[in-house]
């Protein structure tokens, strides 16, 4: 028997609720794992809250990520004791996750435990230590660099946007933050190596075809008026990398900064990111995030309080990361 939070349906509402179950309930999948550690993702929160249609079918055992130790393999590229991290690839939506005590997965989707990183480091990132370190390397595949001028990480609170300022800044860039609670989030974002912290309003105004020239680069997690307000500013031969919709999925804006500036609108993905890239991304993580990050800006909750979380941060409640303890 082992411990889950499991999500039900009920007269069109999703209830949660923790359970014991049997190993024999797992789903099909190659490789067993003991989970060590989940982490708590907006998805997630849309999951557990029922307020977003990420759920394919239930029961559900939410959880988009996951570390752990492999129990059993049937695939050669594992053994008993690996430790092993998974992110994507439609578990937690389709296919149970990683917010219970075990885990059965295709060999597929795991990715060895990068060197130097700890399994709490792991769960304390997640997919935004991931998807953070993605948006970063296509800025710099475009040829964003610090000499270049400023960059902008919109949604900079969250577990995205937070690391996404941090490595810009052990990069060498001049980052500016965008963020809905100046007040209460912006001394931590200075402490994480942000210049500049700016309302989220500002950015919510309509936007003009083109603004002034401002920035190098972006990192967007938030879509809908607020990349179309940083695309207006973006500089000749800029690039934006947008990996989010927390703001809404539309996007009110023009060709004009496309066709007149050469701004270049770099899409995110990392559910389906492929092996090597994974695993690359995962290095440059060890390499490039300091250890004060995950002293600032992490907190570990137990499964027991994941339902609360789910609702703070569907409501743009939650600073950083929060990494559940299995």
């Amino acid at each position: 028997m082992f411990k889950a939070l499991v999500l039900e349906q009920q007269d069109n509402r999703t209830l949660s609720s923790i359970q014991q179950l049997d190993e024999s309930q797992l789903p099909e999948g190659n490789v067993t794992v003991k989970v060590d550690y989940s982490s708590l993702n907006y998805k997630d929160g849309l999951a557990i809250t029922g307020k977003g249609k990420i759920v394919r079918n239930f029961p559900m055992v939410p959880g988009i990520d996951l570390v752990g130790e492999v129990l059993e393999s049937a695939d050669e590229r594992y053994q008993a004791g690996d430790k092993v991290v998974l992110t994507g690839w439609g578990v937690g939506e389709g296919h149970w996750g990683g917010m219970a005590e075990k885990a059965r997965l295709n060999a597929d989707w795991l990715v060895p435990l990068a060197e130097g990183l700890s399994k709490e480091n792991a769960m304390m990132i997640g997919t935004a230590g991931l998807t953070g370190m993605l948006c970063v390397q296509a800025l710099l595949d475009a040829g964003i660099a610090p000499d270049r001028g400023p960059v902008l990480v919109t949604g900079a609170s969250g577990g995205v946007g937070s690391v996404a300022v941090t490595l810009l800044a052990k990069l060498g860039f001049e980052v500016a933050a965008l963020t809905g609670r100046v007040e209460e989030n912006g001394p931590l974002l200075e402490a994480l190596g942000a210049k500049q912290i700016i309302a989220r309003e500002v950015f919510e105004e309509p936007a003009r075809a083109l603004e002034k020239q401002i920035w190098a680069g972006v990192v967007d997690t938030v879509g809908s008026k607020v990349l179309a307000k940083a695309l207006a500013q973006v500089d000749y031969d800029g690039a934006v990398a947008a990996c989010g919709l927390a703001g809404g999925f539309d996007l009110p804006t023009t060709v004009m900064p496309f066709i007149l500036r050469g701004v270049k609108l770099l899409g995110v993905d990392s559910v389906m990111c492929p092996f090597e890239k994974r695993q690359q991304a995962w290095a440059k993580l060890v390499e490039l995030l300091p250890a004060s990050y995950y002293e600032q800006a992490c907190r570990t909750v137990a499964l027991e309080d994941v339902a609360e979380c789910a609702e703070a941060i569907t409501k743009g409640q939650v600073t950083g990361r929060v990494m559940i303890k299995l």
